[in-house]
């Protein structure tokens, strides 16, 4: 339901209103709003911190990863110069709310998709990439590709 064709207002309250109420997507498509599913990714690429490292022979990106398994973690490159972590936090099922009289007082915790994509220098080797997750802090390592040395050619006297 549109409330703005019903109260004949084209109003920003009542756009935000429509976000609170949580409208079906089908709805979301006929404004010039963002999908539900760009915000969602969105949130997700800014709520995922990362450092990244310049080293004489590699790059080094440092992302936290706190609570998520190394196996829930994916690392891939895409279009030949852009590193991708993504993956997604779940909710442990035995912390469900109301179970056994218990809910939550507080929840500051994150759940659900992260992602963060780095454009890849055009020195980086991406066939030379390694991660480790240790500690909740994931550390991908990319190499660089070593520096053409000048080629010298030898004169030759006619």
């Amino acid at each position: 339901m549109d409330l703005r064709s019903l109260a004949g207002f084209d109003s920003p309250f009542f756009s935000i209103l429509e976000d609170v109420l949580e409208l079906p997507e089908e709805q979301e498509k006929t404004r010039n709003n963002p999908s539900r599913a760009y915000v969602r990714d969105a949130k997700a690429v800014a709520a995922t911190p990362a450092d990244v490292m310049e080293y004489p022979n590699s790059y080094v990106f440092v992302v936290d990863m706190p609570g998520i398994k190394a196996s829930e973690i994916k690392v891939q490159v895409e279009s030949e110069n852009m590193l991708v972590v993504s993956g997604e936090r779940k909710r442990d099922p035995k912390e469900k709310d109301n179970k056994d009289g218990v809910k939550y007082v507080r929840m500051e915790r994150r759940f659900g998709k992260f992602m963060r994509k780095f454009v890849l220098p055009d020195n980086a080797n991406v066939d030379k990439i390694s991660a480790l997750c240790q500690d909740g802090v994931l550390t991908v390592t990319v190499e660089k590709v070593p520096p053409r040395q000048p080629k010298t050619i030898q004169v030759q006297v006619a």
